[in-house]
């Protein structure tokens, strides 16, 4: 029913009441209820959330906007560049929320210690210092790396000759650098002193997600016990060929109290993989990612990670030259929605929370669509033929 590319903005009139700069009101159909909805914000906060008092448009509908815990770049901007700007930043926010994305976690990937950490201080000030459009939209960081596995096919595009283990004097720099922001780090629980660091970053405030790692069970079950909530982009940084009587999938489905993250493009996680771990994990404890690099959102073409030049095709496949393996993903956020819905043929209002308030509230973050909140939302119109035919996306009451 979705193609590749459904967004298509179409004249229309417009969607919303504005009455000021961050405040108005819409009547819509709200995608959990099935009912019709008013909203009204003021200052950018949600102040009235009531029943329509007249009925909306049969092809209306309000849900709140999209958020992303891991996106190491967008829209040609690639934030694992020493010399990201403002303008950068301001580029990759908005093109975000075009497609959905209100707020997300900017991503680092593995590098050598001294230029990650530097590159994450850069960042963090740089954010700080940025106008509350960015403040506002980049919500929190995710270090994924170094603390991974270095083993051919769980490192994936990750450089292993800079992998380490979690010493508690790096896990407290990061801390240091990140203050009192969200901060996520992936892990490889196998790793040395991994158990120990992983509850160190439980009594920092920490967030930590298992992933690139081939840990035996029990591991993974300590890991669990030491307070890792979830595993990264389940299907992924592993090898294509696995052994099929234990492996990392057969070992996650095997750990109770664990949360995972899948990138759902129909080409990280085939379909009939992505049914099956809606199947054995509560749909509760899944969420969705794009994974995105800087060519998410953006044509087919070639792109940076890091030093590395990325191929990207029409398919939005992204790899090394040459090499078989994925290196990220260019997926919108929005068709994110749509190819989770036909993978599990599901309606699409049913999936959307893995990819809005799911996340939020797992990551600690605001997670209800009510009074009070933030007015960031986005507003779906279908065409008679059920297509999306126009998407747009509010931020603290400001419109895309």
């Amino acid at each position: 029913m979705f193609g590749f590319w459904i967004l298509v903005f179409l004249a229309s009139p417009p969607l919303v009441n504005n009455r000021g700069v961050n405040e108005g009101e819409i009547s819509a159909w709200h995608y959990a209820s099935r009912k019709p909805v008013r909203v009204r914000w003021q200052n950018g906060i949600i102040s009235h959330l009531d029943k329509a008092e007249t009925q909306p448009s049969r092809d209306l509908w309000i849900a709140p906007s999209l958020f992303d815990n891991q996106v190491n770049g967008y829209g040609g901007i690639d934030f694992q560049q020493d010399n990201v700007t403002e303008a950068d930043l301001l580029s990759a926010v908005r093109q975000m929320r075009r497609d959905g994305c209100a707020e997300f976690f900017l991503t680092l990937i593995t590098d050598e210690w001294s230029k990650l950490t530097a590159r994450f201080q850069y960042l963090k000030r740089l954010r700080d210092s940025s106008a509350p459009e960015i403040k506002n939209a980049i919500v929190g960081w995710h270090i994924e790396g170094p603390f991974l596995s270095d083993k051919p096919g769980f490192h994936g595009a990750h450089n292993p000759a800079f992998m380490c283990d979690p010493a508690p004097e790096k896990i407290r720099e990061f801390k240091t650098i990140a203050g009192d922001d969200p901060l996520l780090l992936t892990i490889a629980p196998e790793r040395n002193g991994a158990i120990d660091a992983i509850a160190l970053c439980t009594s920092l405030g920490i967030e930590v997600s298992l992933g690139h790692t081939n840990a035996p069970l029990e591991i993974l079950r300590r890991a669990v016990e030491a307070g890792a909530k979830a595993f990264t982009h389940l299907g992924n940084g592993c090898p294509r060929e696995l052994d099929r009587h234990d492996n990392i999938l057969w070992r996650i489905f095997e750990t109770p109290g664990i949360s995972a993250s899948l990138i759902p493009d129909q080409i990280h996680v085939s379909p009939e993989l992505f049914r099956l771990i809606h199947r054995v994990i509560n749909p509760k404890n899944i969420f969705y990612t794009t994974d995105a690099m800087s060519a998410g959102g953006a044509p087919p073409g070639i792109y940076k990670l890091q030093k590395y030049e990325l191929e990207v095709g029409a398919d939005q496949i992204v790899r090394q030259p040459g090499k078989t393996n994925f290196a990220g993903s260019a997926l919108r956020p929005i068709d994110g929605i749509f190819r989770a819905a036909k993978m599990l043929e599901r309606p699409w209002q049913e999936v959307w929370p893995r990819f809005s308030t799911q996340p939020l509230k797992l990551m600690g973050l605001r997670h209800d669509f009510k009074v009070g909140q933030p007015a960031n939302f986005c507003v779906l119109r279908f065409s008679e033929t059920n297509e999306l035919a126009e998407l747009r996306t509010w931020s603290r009451g400001l419109q895309t």
